[in-house]
């Protein structure tokens, strides 16, 4: 009996500190909610890649005076820009060959450069058609310099470049190619790049001949 009774502080000790963790820790969630509530954030977040990459077309308020378009291969994206600000990014399909930039007719790829629109084809069984600046200067150089073209070709597609108009689309670099619709599930044209009829028409709306058009890898 005089055993137990000295084990009674010993256990009101324990119990004691039971008690005291227990309101210790209801006291912390409590002020970390508080601090939620409160706009306290505790974690730094990053922004969703899906964000920087999201498929979107906000009408401007007023008509832009100057458009452009920047076409990501690797991300198979389309933007489009009106007076310098993102105003739609659109799903595409590439040529067949995707990998690499465009040298020669019938490689199947789709260019990479600075471009700009040169032909407009409203009568198309792809609804519409957008004919691009390739070859470029760059791509005749390159050309050029690995005896694909002759020299007087070279000089007729920097004239083009120079003068912002067609470039020749009959030589060994091959031509004809644009932005047009038709679907862009997956890669499929002979270089071109595809949008869904749906964004084609959105995208006509807006481009005009001498649109910037980049095309990066």
């Amino acid at each position: 009996m005089k055993r137990d009774y000295r084990r009674f502080p010993f256990l009101f000790l324990i119990f004691g500190l039971i008690v005291i963790g227990t309101v210790s820790t209801v006291s912390i969630k409590k002020h970390t909610e508080a601090g939620g509530r409160h706009g306290i954030v505790h974690k730094t977040s990053l922004p969703e890649k899906n964000d920087r990459e999201k498929i979107f077309f906000e009408k401007p308020e007023k008509f832009p005076n100057k458009t452009s378009i920047k076409i990501y291969k690797g991300k198979r994206i389309l933007e489009l820009y009106g007076d310098g600000h993102l105003v739609g990014r659109f799903k595409i399909g590439l040529g067949r060959n995707p990998q690499g930039k465009k040298e020669k007719e019938g490689d199947r790829k789709t260019p990479e450069g600075s471009y700009y629109i040169c032909y407009i084809n409203s009568q198309t069984k792809y609804t519409y058609f957008f004919g691009i600046s390739y070859p470029n200067i760059e791509d005749a150089e390159n050309a050029l310099n690995k005896n694909i073209i002759s020299k007087s070709q070279y000089e007729k597609i920097k004239y083009s470049a120079e003068n912002k108009i067609q470039p020749p689309w009959n030589t060994p670099l091959g031509g004809a190619i644009g932005i047009h619709g038709g679907g862009s599930k997956y890669n499929w044209t002979y270089g071109c790049v595809a949008l869904s009829n749906e964004d084609i028409n959105i995208l006509k709306e807006y481009a005009s001949l001498k649109t910037p058009v980049d095309i990066y890898k």
